[in-house]
C-alpha cells in the first residue's frame, strides 16, 4: 500500500475528525465529549418515554379514587384508596379476542358516574344485570326467583323499613320528592323489578346504609367506567374528620401525609378488591 495513501484518507461528512496518532489526552477528550451529550440525549429520551407510559396508563388503564362513604363496608371502607381497572369491562370491539375484556356479572363490584351527577363517582356492587327481574323480601334479594348468597352484605340497622327491606314493595318515604319512583312502576312487574337492557341495578355492601339503585334508579351501560382493583392506601378517621381528597389524585393530599403514621390502616394496604 502506497504509504502517502494512508494518510490522507478523507475523514466522511459529519463524523467527528480522530486526533493524530501519539495523543492519548487529546483521543480520550474527543471520545468522552460525544458520549457525554449523548448520555444527556438518552436521560431525556428515557424521562419523555415514562412520562408518556404513565399518561397513557392513568389515562386508558386505571385510574385513582378514594371512597368516601361507609355504603360498602366491609368490602370497602371509608378512607380507602383505590386503583381501577378501567380496561376489564371496556368495549371489545375488535380486541375482544386479545385483550382480557369480559361482560359485566352480577356480583361484580362497579366504578360508575353517579347518573343524577355524572361528575361525582359511585362504587357499588351489580346485584341484577339487563333482563333480570328483583325483589327483596325482608331484606334478602331475590333475583329471578332465586334467594342471592351475598355473604359479604352486612345489616347494622334493626328498624324497619317497608320500600327498603322489601323492594319494590312500599311506598319511598320521600314520597313526591322522588322522580324515581314515578319512573319505577314502568319496570315493576308483579312484585319484581324488571332491569332493562343496557342498565344495571346496583347496591351498597352495607346494605342498610346505601343510596343505591333503590333509591335513584338504574345504571346505564356507558356510565361504568371500571372495577376496583387494589387498595394502594387506606386511612382512618371519624366521618367529619376525614381528610378531603379530590376523587381523581393518585396521591392524597400534604395534610393527609403528615398524620400517615397515625392514620394508616396497614393490613389494608396492596389488598386486591373482589
Amino acid at each position: 500500500m502506497d504509504p502517502q495513501e494512508a494518510v490522507t484518507t478523507e475523514t466522511a461528512p459529519g463524523l467527528p475528525t480522530l486526533p493524530p496518532v501519539g495523543n492519548p489526552a487529546a483521543a480520550d477528550e474527543a471520545v468522552r465529549q460525544p458520549v457525554s451529550r449523548q448520555n444527556g440525549i438518552f436521560d431525556i429520551k428515557s424521562l419523555l418515554s415514562i412520562a408518556v407510559i404513565v399518561v397513557f396508563v392513568i389515562t386508558f388503564v386505571v385510574q385513582a379514587f378514594r371512597v368516601p362513604s361507609s355504603s360498602m363496608e366491609n368490602t370497602l371502607l371509608a378512607g380507602d384508596f383505590l386503583l381501577a381497572d378501567k380496561l376489564h369491562f371496556a368495549d371489545a370491539g375488535a380486541w375482544g379476542r386479545v385483550l382480557p375484556y369480559r361482560n359485566i356479572q352480577r356480583g361484580d363490584i362497579v366504578v360508575f358516574r353517579y347518573p343524577i351527577e355524572p361528575s361525582v363517582y359511585f362504587v357499588k356492587r351489580v346485584v341484577a344485570v339487563p333482563g333480570d327481574h328483583l325483589h327483596l323480601r325482608n331484606k334478602v334479594v331475590y333475583v329471578n326467583g332465586q334467594p342471592v348468597q351475598e355473604e359479604y352484605v352486612v345489616h347494622r340497622r334493626r328498624d324497619s323499613d317497608s320500600f327498603r327491606d322489601n323492594f319494590p314493595s312500599g311506598a319511598d318515604p320521600r314520597g313526591p320528592d322522588c322522580p324515581w319512583c314515578n319512573q319505577m312502576a314502568r319496570f315493576v312487574r308483579d312484585g319484581e323489578l324488571e332491569v332493562p337492557a343496557g342498565s344495571y341495578f346496583v347496591m351498597g355492601d352495607n346494605r342498610d346504609q346505601s343510596s343505591d339503585s333503590r333509591y335513584w334508579g338504574f345504571v346505564p351501560r356507558d356510565n361504568i367506567m371500571g372495577r376496583p382493583l387494589v387498595i394502594y392506601l387506606s386511612v382512618r378517621g371519624r366521618q367529619e374528620d376525614r381528610i378531603s381528597v379530590s376523587n381523581d389524585k393518585l396521591f392524597p393530599s400534604g395534610q393527609m401525609w403528615a398524620h400517615f403514621f397515625q392514620l394508616a390502616r396497614w393490613e389494608r394496604m396492596f389488598r386486591v378488591v373482589r
